[in-house]
């Protein structure tokens, strides 16, 4: 029976299943024949006969293959007739064998017996049609199935794109807008540090993979080429304090999940303050799981009962998306493995904690 994948693959798996086929029918036609004590023409007639399903599935092969588009039912219809003449030139190949002798103790067919013999080769040609199709129509669907999770896996990661790069505009906005102050102030030098450490982060931003993970020291690193843009731009305003366990540095977790929740911080605790902020970026593990948690000494969210990223963008139209997109990102690329808790601090502050497993390179590494 045929195996359809690829052409070449499936020419080749054809022709080893439908020549073994036939070879096993007229191999157990042919046992039978010696334990029932039969004459040796009668091997050489079954030869024949089966010879004759051979030639005439192959025509069947590409009726089926015409067929392909059709309801089974109308396929079942539409191959009655056909298989019922390749079941009769099978049952004609043994009476004109017969006839030549090729079997003394042969004996040629009454109209009856015709019949009979015919009808019992249907079977044969009807299991033949039947296994193509079975095996046709499961390759159909498997290649359908691949192709499915084909295109679910390109919306997924074209999903993950679009998610990452809607993190970075609002921040480029103000970067380039503080550069230009800079250069009208004349301060050329500070101008151009920042110009390089945004280099630097977009070729970050750039070459990172949504779909794969980066080492927590990468990240961290990345995230560190944002803040010290930001220390520019906020001078004094602005402190930072990294305080992450030395057993997490090899952790791995998504491209870019830190700078959207920084970036946040940033937004919310340092621009509007104007005693400015402290933020701080911590990480720990718990046996099989990261906590990571960016955590902010500003005024808070205003309705801390509430989705904070909601309430948030309820200050500030258009403020907030960051937030939003690192809960899809994480539910797109970790499904209900992660957690993210948002959550007002006491006396005042905000922070938003994330839940990962911990998984290092080599160890459940994508």
């Amino acid at each position: 029976m045929p195996l359809p994948t690829s052409r070449a693959g499936t020419s080749t798996q054809f022709w080893l299943l439908h020549v073994g086929g036939w070879g096993g029918v007229f191999l157990v036609g042919y046992l039978s024949l010696l334990a029932n004590s039969k004459p040796d023409g009668f091997g050489r007639v079954w030869f024949a006969v089966a010879a004759t399903g051979f030639l005439g599935t192959l025509g069947l092969r590409v009726l089926l293959r015409s067929f392909a588009d059709q309801p089974p039912v109308r396929v079942a219809l539409l191959l009655v007739l056909p298989a019922l003449i390749v079941s009769a030139a099978m049952a004609a190949t043994y009476e004109v064998f017969a006839r030549l002798h090729w079997c003394g103790g042969c004996v040629s067919f009454s109209p009856l017996g015709f019949g009979l013999y015919t009808a019992f080769q249907m079977y044969v040609v009807a299991g033949w049609c039947s296994l193509y199709l079975v095996i046709t129509t499961n390759r159909q669907l498997q290649r359908q199935a691949t192709a499915l999770l084909h295109a679910t896996d390109t919306a997924h990661e074209a999903q993950l794109k679009m998610l990452r790069y809607q993190l970075t505009p609002h921040f480029l906005f103000n970067t380039l807008n503080a550069v230009s102050t800079l250069l009208l102030d004349r301060d050329t030098a500070t101008a151009n540090r920042m110009v390089h450490g945004l280099s630097a982060f977009l070729r970050y931003t750039l070459d990172a993979d949504p779909m794969q993970r980066v080492t927590l020291k990468q990240e961290v690193d990345a995230a560190t080429l944002y803040l010290d843009i930001e220390r520019i731009r906020f001078s004094d305003r602005m402190h930072v304090t990294l305080d992450v366990g030395p057993d997490c540095w090899p952790a791995l977790v998504p491209s870019l999940l830190l700078q959207p929740l920084l970036e946040n911080a940033v937004k919310f605790a340092v621009a509007r303050n104007t005693r400015g902020a402290t933020i701080v970026l911590r990480a720990r593990r718990d046996t099989d799981w990261l906590h990571l948690a960016v955590e902010d000494d500003g005024p808070g969210a205003a309705a801390p009962n509430a989705d904070v990223h909601q309430s948030r963008t309820a200050v500030t139209p258009g403020v907030g998306v960051g937030l939003s997109n690192t809960r899809e990102r994480l539910r797109a690329l970790h499904g209900d493995r992660q957690e993210m808790c948002v959550a007002n601090r006491a006396p005042h502050g905000f922070s938003v904690e994330v839940r990962l497993p911990f998984d290092v390179a080599g160890d459940g590494a994508r």
